[in-house]
């Protein structure tokens, strides 16, 4: 399920423990129940969860009202998240993507101002790091725009994830056997290969923005 980002583990899991209480109780929990359900130590912590799981459309929590929390069906945490991009004029950049070999993927919180250009698609934005895409004249400093979606076509230009941990830019390319070619487009630089089920597709990329000339 996905709101307005993709969730960290422990975001998910907080977000999990509401769906659970209110199920159970019929009403939201506070603060101090979710650190004690989740074993946090801090409501620091629990504040920071709270107000990432709203900014991303999961919850709605009204600030200055005890048990005021309410998680948000499918439809209405899209709803929400255009309302809120929409607001912001901004997409969510959700970090930096390797044109390279893979690194780790980290998410970071921060906006860049695309809605225009995203023309009210469900989209995000990646900054590319490396230059395995060089010959498509996509450069370190540049940005992607990304649709989710779990399927590509061959040849596709993808968000790939590799082992759960590892994302890069590249071409996708299912090959016999099960195996899956990511391909540079960078003539220095060889083709990843890897069995499908080491590959996950997280998004198509539908647009390149450069920051300069």
């Amino acid at each position: 399920m996905r709101g307005g980002g993709s969730l960290t583990k422990r975001q998910k899991q907080v977000l999990d423990f509401l769906r659970g209480f209110l199920s159970r109780q019929g009403y939201a929990p506070s603060f101090e129940e979710i650190a004690a359900g989740m074993g946090l130590r801090s409501l620091a912590t629990v504040h920071k969860h709270i107000a990432t799981l709203n900014a991303k459309g999961y919850i709605r929590h009204g600030a200055n009202r005890r048990r005021s929390l309410e998680v948000l069906n499918p439809a209405s945490q899209r709803r929400r998240a255009r309302r809120l991009r929409a607001e912001r004029h901004a997409l969510p950049l959700l970090g930096r993507i390797a044109a390279g070999r893979p690194i780790e993927a980290i998410e970071t919180r921060a906006t860049i101002s695309l809605a225009e250009i995203a023309r009210g698609r469900d989209v995000f934005a990646l900054q590319v790091q490396g230059d395995s895409m060089m010959d498509e004249h996509i450069v370190p400093g540049d940005y992607v725009l990304v649709e989710p979606t779990p399927r590509a076509a061959p040849g596709d230009l993808v968000v790939a994830l590799v082992d759960q941990s590892e994302a890069t830019l590249k071409r996708y390319y299912p090959e016999a056997g099960g195996v899956i070619r990511l391909q540079p487009a960078n003539a220095a630089m060889a083709p990843l290969r890897y069995t499908a089920a080491r590959v996950a597709i997280q998004g198509r990329v539908v647009a390149v923005l450069r920051t300069r000339l």
